[in-house]
C-alpha cells in the first residue's frame, strides 16, 4: 500500500529525465475561504505506530498503526520537510495537512476513495497527522510495473472496465464535492487485497474548485492535460478526467500511453508535441481559444490537419469500439469536449455487468 507519493524513478522523454513538475509558486493557495478545519481530532497517543513505512514522498510519510482503545489497523500521514528547491515557496506544513485532511473528510464514505478517521495532533511537538483507512494490498503503479516486467499478464477488457468504472466513480463524487485532485496516476490509485476495490489516494496536491486562480502547476507530467501545460491558469476536474484517460490506456496495454507514442513517432518531440503527434494538431477551430493560451506562442511549428492516431495504437482487438468511444473521449485536447467522469459513466461499454471480471488475484 501507498498513500503518499513515493519516490519513483525518472522517466526517460526526450532524452531528459522527467520527474514530477515543481515550480516556484505554491501548489495550496494559503487561505481559501471554502476549507475549514477537519471536524475529528485525536491525540497521538491513541494511536501506537508501527516501523512499517507504507509510503513516502518528496511531502509525506504515511506509517501503519493501531489504534489503542479498539485495536483497529489504520494509516498515518506525517508531512516531512519539502525538498529544498521549493522549501522557500511551501505553504504552512500544518495549514497543507488540514486542507488535504479536509478534501479527505469531505469525500468520507466513497467507496472508491481512501477514508479519512481523523486528525492527530501531538501534544508536545503540536505536529499534526492524518489517520487514513488502512488498505491492505498495493499501488496501481506496482501491478502495471510487473506486467511492463512480464511477470504478470496483462488485463484483460472486463477488467480495465471494472477498474475504470471505479476510478471514475470516484473523480465522480470528487467533482460533486468540488475537488480537483491534480495527481492521480496508477502510484495513486489503491487495489485492496482479495477484494478487487480501488481506492484514490494521497490528497496532497487536491484544490477546491472555490479556490482563485492561478492554481500553480503541480502534478506528474506523463499524466498532465495539454491545457495545463500550456499555461492555463486554473484547474477544474476535467484535468482529472484527462489522467484517468492516461491510466485507462496503461491499463488497455501496460505501458504508459505518452512514453509509447513518443518512441513510435521517433522525432524527439517534448510532452505537448507528442500528445499533438498522438491526437491530432489544435488550432482555434477545433479548440477555441488554443492561440491565446499562455504558452502556445512556444510550440514549434504544427503540421495543420494532422488528425488522431489513438485508434492505430488501440485496435479493436485491443479495445473494443464501446471501450474505445471512452478512451477517446477523455483524451480529448479540448477540454470543453472532454468527457466528464459523470458522462464516461453514461456510455454504453460500463453497461456490460462487472461480476466475473477477475481471472486472477492482483494483489
Amino acid at each position: 500500500m501507498a498513500i503518499s507519493k513515493r519516490p519513483a524513478a525518472a522517466v526517460v522523454m526526450g532524452g531528459q529525465a522527467v520527474k514530477k513538475r515543481r515550480v516556484k509558486k505554491p501548489a495550496v493557495i494559503k487561505k481559501p475561504a471554502a476549507i475549514k478545519k477537519p471536524a475529528a481530532y485525536a491525540a497521538t497517543a491513541d494511536y501506537e505506530e508501527e516501523k512499517t513505512c507504507l509510503g513516502e514522498g518528496a511531502f509525506g510519510v504515511v506509517f501503519k498503526a493501531r489504534h489503542r482503545a479498539t485495536g483497529q489497523t489504520v494509516a498515518i500521514k506525517h508531512l516531512s520537510s519539502p525538498p529544498p528547491e521549493v522549501a522557500s515557496d511551501a505553504p504552512d506544513p500544518s495549514e497543507q495537512l488540514l486542507r488535504e485532511a479536509r478534501f479527505l473528510e469531505a469525500c468520507n464514505g466513497d467507496p472508491n476513495i481512501v477514508g479519512f478517521h481523523c486528525v492527530v495532533r501531538d501534544p508536545d511537538t503540536t505536529e499534526l497527522g492524518i489517520v487514513m483507512e488502512y488498505i491492505a494490498g498495493r499501488s496501481l503503479r506496482d501491478i502495471l510495473d510487473e506486467q511492463r516486467n512480464g511477470t504478470a499478464p496483462p488485463f484483460p477488457e472486463a477488467t480495465v472496465r471494472a477498474f475504470m468504472r471505479q476510478l471514475l466513480t470516484g473523480a465522480k463524487g470528487m467533482q460533486e464535492r468540488s475537488i480537483v485532485h491534480r495527481d492521480i496516476k496508477p502510484a495513486n490509485v489503491l487495489v485492496a487485497e482479495g477484494e478487487e476495490l480501488l481506492k484514490i489516494c494521497d490528497f496532497g496536491l487536491a484544490i477546491s474548485t472555490s479556490d482563485p486562480p492561478p492554481h500553480g502547476e503541480v502534478g506528474t507530467v506523463l499524466y498532465t492535460a495539454p491545457e495545463l501545460l500550456l499555461g492555463k491558469p486554473d484547474t477544474d476536474s476535467l484535468a482529472d478526467a484527462w489522467s484517468l484517460g492516461c491510466i485507462m490506456a496503461e491499463l488497455v496495454d501496460g505501458e504508459i500511453l505518452l512514453l509509447r507514442a513518443q518512441r513510435l513517432c521517433d522525432e524527439g518531440l517534448a510532452y505537448l508535441g507528442t500528445i499533438f503527434w498522438l491526437l491530432g494538431t489544435p488550432d482555434d477551430v477545433t479548440w477555441p481559444g488554443f492561440a491565446s493560451l499562455p504558452r502556445a506562442a512556444e510550440m514549434p511549428p504544427l503540421k495543420p490537419g494532422q488528425g488522431s492516431r489513438l485508434r492505430e495504437l488501440y485496435p479493436e482487438w485491443t479495445l473494443s469500439e464501446e471501450g474505445f468511444e471512452v478512451m477517446s473521449g477523455l483524451l480529448t485536447c479540448n477540454p470543453d469536449k472532454r468527457l466528464t467522469a459523470a458522462e464516461a459513466l453514461k456510455l454504453p461499454w460500463f453497461a456490460e455487468d462487472d461480476e466475473d471480471y477477475m481471472t486472477r488475484s492482483y494483489c
